[in-house]
């Protein structure tokens, strides 16, 4: 995992070697190379060679960046998917349909070490979604929407409110375990901007901070939107200058500022940087 927390996770098919750089210095903070549904079953071993052959050659940087996501546990290649990660020695995995503590234990047994993104994809993993974010090891949720929705026959092409309450639960159970705010599913619409924003800004108000992305195009308008105004900017640094000379006490433009207005303002700041 990369630090600061990551923004964006970019996927690439694993079997696709030729976009691997493209992805890297597309500006995303994570990119997710995929050994699952992006990659047929004929492919997968191809897909396993040609990541093992970029890492082999790639910096330490580099590989800091990267997430493989691996098929899931109950499938006929997760035990290969583990083999490539530790003998490439990529130490962050994107874990599809995470549905059980167990699979966790199975993962984190093969690769200790391991830093798990537990994607959310099913009924089953929403109704385990607090145990599974204080399994050790878990390094963030993952919502998987497209599949969530697909689980439960819910037809999320123009609104979105049938994911809601999942959504709610998973930013939940994140800061229950003390994780970083999950990551929110993709937006499929590759050439529609203002659906990406919609989409992105849904899932602020429910409490995640990161996104999926299925195309480089998708990134910087992300990135842009989760930065804070310069509005919002001048208002954090107002507030502490006016708590700074007032401590406890202090009010601007007619409203008490108290600890938790502080603290937001504190946030803001940190999350441009200062």
């Amino acid at each position: 995992m990369t630090s600061p927390t990551p923004r964006t996770y970019l996927f690439v098919p694993g079997n696709r070697a030729e976009r691997f750089a493209k992805a890297l210095a597309s500006g995303a903070d994570a990119v997710v190379l995929d050994l699952e549904d992006a990659v047929t079953a004929e492919s997968k071993a191809a897909a396993r060679d040609a990541i093992a052959n970029w890492s082999a050659g790639a910096g330490h940087d580099e590989r800091a960046r990267v997430v493989v996501r691996i098929n899931e546990a109950g499938s006929a290649h997760f035990a290969d998917d583990l083999r490539l990660l530790r003998e490439a020695g990529l130490g962050c995995a994107m874990l599809a349909k995470t549905e059980s503590v167990s699979e966790i234990a199975a993962l984190r047994g093969a690769l200790p070490a391991a830093q798990v993104l537990a994607l959310i994809e099913s009924a089953h993993g929403l109704a385990a979604v607090t145990a599974l974010a204080q399994c050790a090891g878990v390094a963030r949720l993952v919502f998987g929407t497209l599949d969530f929705a697909l689980d439960l026959d819910l037809d999320i092409a123009e609104q979105s409110d049938g994911l809601i309450h999942a959504a709610s639960q998973l930013a939940l159970a994140s800061r229950l375990a003390g994780l970083p705010a999950p990551v929110a599913g993709v937006t499929p619409q590759i050439d529609d901007e203002p659906r990406l924003l919609a989409d992105l800004a849904w899932a602020r108000r429910l409490g995640f901070a990161a996104k999926l992305c299925i195309h480089p195009k998708q990134v910087a308008p992300i990135h842009h939107a989760l930065a804070p105004s310069p509005q919002a900017l001048d208002w954090a640094r107002r507030v502490l200058a006016a708590d700074a000379a007032s401590p406890g006490a202090a009010r601007l433009d007619g409203r008490m500022i108290d600890r938790p207005v502080v603290l937001q303002a504190q946030r803001t700041l940190q999350r441009a940087g200062h």
